[in-house]
């Protein structure tokens, strides 16, 4: 195998939670051209057949299955179906995030129902998909995608001027768990040839106000926020086998943000 080759997923059947956001929709065009069977997996079906129709059109292997984090019987059945459609399951991007919290005061309601989702979900997941890949004799790869927010506290000074308000705290809390969740998972599945890594996007590009494009951007290395294509490469990257001696790797995509 050469090296080139051993950055490619052809052959290997990858799920990607949340599929159609900001992140998502990026991460499902590269993993895609990466030559991966992608299973593009959330909520709103409708939204993910929009994509396989645009996949598809290019040529890739794309599909579509329902999925709700917040119920164990819903990842369940989706593993269930990855498997029995596709055979195995190789590669797992949890990119799915409920962000139903709004604000600090926001009612309690709130944050249990993004716990339910964000942390609570992550691990069934994680345990399900991780489970079914030990019981494939090659092995398999879980990529978290969490965010520089779970590992830096909140920089306040970015809203000043704007009026996006204070950002809330159950994103840094399950996106700061997720981190510890991935060693955790790394030690449990190692010797099942089963690799856990976590990456730490920064923010991305969404025409935000210019107060806070200015600021953030100020406070990277590149002097820029992420763009659609930026994560990709990295997740296809501990997909492949080129990456398989990494894991409990916490690897931040951030332009520099958390090291300046």
């Amino acid at each position: 195998m050469s090296a080139l080759e051993d950055f490619s997923l052809r052959g290997k059947v990858v799920v990607l939670t949340g599929g159609a956001g900001l992140f998502g929709r990026g991460l499902a065009a590269m993993l895609a051209e990466s030559g991966a069977t992608l299973v593009l997996a959330a909520r709103n079906v409708e939204k993910l057949d929009y994509v396989v129709r645009a996949e598809r059109a290019r040529g890739f292997d794309v599909h579509a299955e329902s999925l709700d984090q917040g119920e164990e019987k819903s990842i369940l059945a989706l593993r269930d179906r990855v498997i029995s459609q596709h055979g195995r399951v190789d590669g797992l991007v949890n990119n799915a995030v409920l962000r139903v919290m709004k604000s600090p005061q926001d009612d309690v309601s709130t944050w249990e129902q993004s716990m339910k989702v964000n942390a609570t979900g992550l691990m069934l997941i994680t345990r399900a998909f991780g489970d079914a890949m030990a019981a494939n004799s090659n092995g398999g790869s879980i990529v978290n995608i969490g965010s520089i927010q779970g590992a830096v506290g909140a920089s306040l000074e970015l809203y000043e001027g704007t009026d996006m308000g204070v950002p809330p705290p159950d994103y840094f809390f399950h996106k700061g768990g997720m981190m510890n969740l991935t060693r955790y998972h790394a030690a449990i599945y190692g010797s099942k040839n089963i690799r856990v890594n976590c990456l730490l996007p920064g923010g991305f590009f969404n025409h935000q106000p210019e107060p806070f494009l200015t600021r953030y951007n100020q406070h990277t290395m590149l002097n820029r926020m992420a763009g659609e294509r930026d994560l990709g490469g990295a997740v296809i990257f501990l997909l492949s086998d080129a990456s398989r001696y990494i894991t409990a790797a916490m690897i931040p995509v951030d332009g520099g943000y958390t090291a300046k």
